[in-house]
């Protein structure tokens, strides 16, 4: 291991290793992503085909609906984490992944038992196994690359600072660039029953301002679960950024559109359930919410994306354009 700055960092073989299973974790990813897109807005669609209800296509339809949303999952995990490695370090990286799946999955335990602060609801099993009978796996998990993903866009677009304003004001950017995820995503997993709102029918009765932010505003969903998004995201954004600055989030990570590619490829199974499903409203807002962060941090020039960095690491051109 090389070190830097009390860092551990892998050598340059173990990092060209890492790169390529990025690489390929990434590819996965983003087929499995697509493909998802392609059959929940064609095949999957119940009554299912009669293709599908053959015994053999029954059983390859109920492995895919059991695993693969959690194979999916594991895949973009395994590549932002092996993305991170190459660029950050070991212990930097382990320290950004424990740190959002904790916080990430405490607020959504916090949210399905109690619901604050997402509002009530509650996960099918749809999405694999439940931490706590609660929360899938996979749902933390997601976090984690989402927000490396949200942290790489503020990266290329916002001011690089490393004093407690610019901390706090790249924690909210990347808490909005999060929730953006949500706008598509939360009507099509609805749709396709992977959780589902409780939201009682006497919400009324609480007064004006429960009803307004607790009553089904978009497509089943409250308010609240958008202003649960943000506030979870800033706080996890805000905790990860004391581990790595904004100034290293810049200069290590930002240089390199691989995150920019995990963050765009989630969008494709929501957007196209929203899309089939009727749910245009919903398709729209969740293009126009993800795509602008996306097209402004995609076009952003960067001076010193060509520049070794302090570490002496230089730029890997495979990860990058």
């Amino acid at each position: 291991m090389d070190h830097a700055e009390g860092v551990a960092f892998p050598t340059a073989a173990a990092r060209n290793v890492w790169l390529r299973v990025a690489m390929a974790t990434l590819w996965f990813h983003a087929a499995a992503s697509v493909f998802s897109g392609i059959a929940f807005g064609t095949f999957l669609i119940e009554p299912y085909p009669a293709f599908l209800l053959t015994p053999g296509n029954v059983k390859i339809l109920s492995f895919g609906l059991a695993f693969g949303g959690q194979l999916t999952v594991v895949a973009g995990a395994i590549a932002g984490l092996a993305f991170l490695v190459t660029r950050i370090g070991w212990r930097l990286s382990w320290w950004v992944f424990a740190v959002v799946f904790i916080l990430s999955l405490g607020a959504e335990l916090a949210g399905t038992h109690t619901g604050f602060p997402f509002g009530p609801y509650g996960y099918t099993t749809r999405l694999g196994y439940k931490i706590l009978d609660l929360v899938p796996f996979n749902i933390p998990t997601s976090w984690f690359y989402m927000l490396a993903g949200c942290l790489a866009i503020c990266g290329r677009i916002l001011p690089v600072k490393d004093d407690g304003r610019s901390k706090w004001w790249w924690a909210f950017m990347a808490g909005v660039f999060l929730t953006a995820w949500d706008v598509s995503m939360d009507p099509a997993m609805v749709k396709t029953q992977h959780w589902l709102w409780h939201i009682p029918d006497n919400l009324r009765d609480a007064g004006p301002v429960a009803w307004f932010f607790g009553h089904a505003l978009f497509y089943g969903m409250p308010l609240t679960n958008w202003l649960g998004w943000l506030l979870t995201g800033v706080i996890i954004a805000r905790v990860a950024l004391m581990i790595v600055p904004p100034s290293t989030w810049a200069r290590d990570v930002a240089p390199f559109r691989f995150p920019l590619v995990l963050y765009a490829v989630n969008g494709v199974l929501p957007l196209a359930v929203c899309f089939r499903q009727e749910m245009i409203p919903a398709g729209i807002l969740g293009t126009l919410a993800m795509g602008l962060p996306l097209w402004l941090a995609w076009r952003a020039e960067l001076p010193h994306r060509t520049v070794a960095d302090t570490n002496g690491r230089q730029p890997v051109a495979a990860a990058g354009d």
